[in-house]
């Protein structure tokens, strides 16, 4: 039984690392550290009780709220071929208030 626990644990722990891809270092997302946000890519099927929840288990934090967004990608043109960027997905958690994500270390 306590294997199943253990196996259950760690194939959640997978999860929420294939769930967010990365987080997005840019001018806009270091403004919005300053209001307590960060800003990460994300799969597409992700939901925004999905990306709480590995948020919470992955960096140790309390999130107050998800937004998310998505871009669709663009057609691009390069001689005579005919391209689309691929779809992304961003997520911006906002913390509860005293707690912060320092993405410089890394996920641990």
């Amino acid at each position: 039984m306590k294997k199943a626990k253990k196996a259950a644990a760690a194939e959640a722990r997978a999860y929420h690392y294939d769930l967010i891809l990365s987080p997005v270092i840019t001018e806009k997302s270091t403004r919005l550290s300053e209001q307590n946000k960060v800003l990460f890519n994300v799969r597409l099927d992700a939901t925004k009780a999905d990306i709480k929840s590995a948020v919470e288990a992955l960096f140790n934090v309390k999130v107050a709220k998800v937004n998310t967004l998505r871009r669709l990608g663009k057609i691009k043109r390069f001689r005579n071929t005919v391209g689309k960027l691929s779809d992304t997905k961003k997520a911006i958690v906002t913390l509860v208030e005293g707690q912060n994500i320092d993405l410089s270390s890394g996920v641990k």
